[in-house]
């Protein structure tokens, strides 16, 4: 795919959707954190849900830790591998208690030390939150990338590499939300919507559903 698709393709998003938010429920960067964390192989709409009536009861480092596991389970045991994200949770929570002061670091290195966040993860903080000119590649952004031909990789990692650099800097912080959206609801997994799509003509996806 040429440059000259690829902003028009990004125009296009941009006019669909200026200022693009993420899903996931937060008012404060620690809510969304956890909310992003949780994240991982489950819906959004199932982390709000069970975020939702745990941030009732705890939304900070120190009260969350306070809980203890057993019983941050039993509000996110509607997630997917939430024995083991319940483990993440308190020991991230310690860790901004004890390093940073019971705040989210806007740095990578130590967003990325902390259980359960990767690089995903901490792009995703540092754009939402900081206001980073980062893009989080997840599985919506990898195949949509990938299978439009605008960023073409084997890994994650590739494709990040690829975005950053042909991405022009003015469309950088919001193409990380385009592509998951354009992946969640119109370039689906088994059957993508191209009938539906707004970035058809500029797509050079070549097996397009009718």
């Amino acid at each position: 795919m040429n440059q000259e698709k690829r902003i028009k393709i990004l125009e296009q998003f941009k006019k669909n959707d200026p200022n693009p938010k993420t899903e996931l429920n937060w008012s404060t960067p620690f809510e969304l954190l956890i909310a992003v964390l949780l994240s991982a192989q489950a819906k959004d709409t199932s982390v709000n849900k069970a975020t939702k009536k745990l941030y009732q009861v705890a939304n900070t480092p120190q009260t969350l830790f306070s809980l203890q596991e057993d019983k941050i389970k039993k509000y996110i045991k509607t997630i997917g591998l939430f024995n083991s994200k319940a483990q993440n949770v308190i020991k991230t929570c310690r860790i901004l208690i004890e390093e940073h002061k019971g705040e989210v670091p806007e740095n990578r290195e130590a967003l990325e030390a902390l259980p359960g966040v990767g690089r995903k993860t901490a792009n995703v903080i540092l754009n939402t939150v900081f206001g980073w000119p980062t893009i989080a590649v997840d599985t919506h952004v990898y195949r949509t990338a990938n299978r439009t031909k605008f960023a073409i990789g084997k890994t994650a990692n590739d494709v990040e590499r690829k975005l950053l650099k042909v991405v022009p800097k003015a469309f950088k912080r919001n193409t990380h939300h385009w592509l998951v959206f354009h992946g969640r609801y119109t370039c689906t997994s088994r059957k993508p919507r191209c009938k539906n799509c707004t970035i058809e003509e500029l797509c050079e996806f070549k097996a397009k559903t009718k």
